[in-house]
């Protein structure tokens, strides 16, 4: 797989979507993993001026669900995420968080991917894991 090209068609598709609005950049992929980031700025706060977990669990969404989609055919198959838990654990005001989606079990029609959001100084901000179903068109 070309995960160069892949970053691309993932940034591309982001267009118009939650993932834009929100700011979020597919960076990094490969062979079990694909990171993406998101500023902290306030578009994506809560009334108490800090990152909204909602916001987070955006990311964790996009980046769970666009991992999965580079697994499959795009021309045969779809994904949807069916489940996510999240447990958020450091709050954050500014600067920039990184999610990586990490693959826990590929199946033929489910996907389960962790998904750990940091900081720029390495602080863990949130754990996540998403579900995903595969299914035909």
């Amino acid at each position: 797989m070309d995960f160069e090209s892949a970053l691309i068609q993932l940034n591309q598709l982001a267009k118009n979507t939650l993932m834009e609005t929100l700011g979020i950049k597919y960076i990094e992929a490969g062979p079990d993993y694909l990171v993406a980031t998101m500023a902290v700025t306030p578009k994506v706060y809560q009334p108490m001026g800090i990152l909204h977990g909602g916001a987070t669990v955006a990311l964790a969404e996009s980046v769970g669900s666009a991992a999965s989609f580079l697994f499959v055919n795009p021309n045969k198959y779809i994904v949807k995420g069916i489940e996510i838990s999240a447990n958020h654990v450091k709050s954050k005001k500014s600067g920039v968080v990184t999610a990586k989606a990490t693959l826990i079990h590929k199946g033929r029609s489910t996907h389960l991917w962790q998904i750990v959001i940091k900081d720029e100084e390495d602080n863990l901000i949130s754990i996540c894991k998403i579900t995903n179903i595969v299914l035909p068109k």
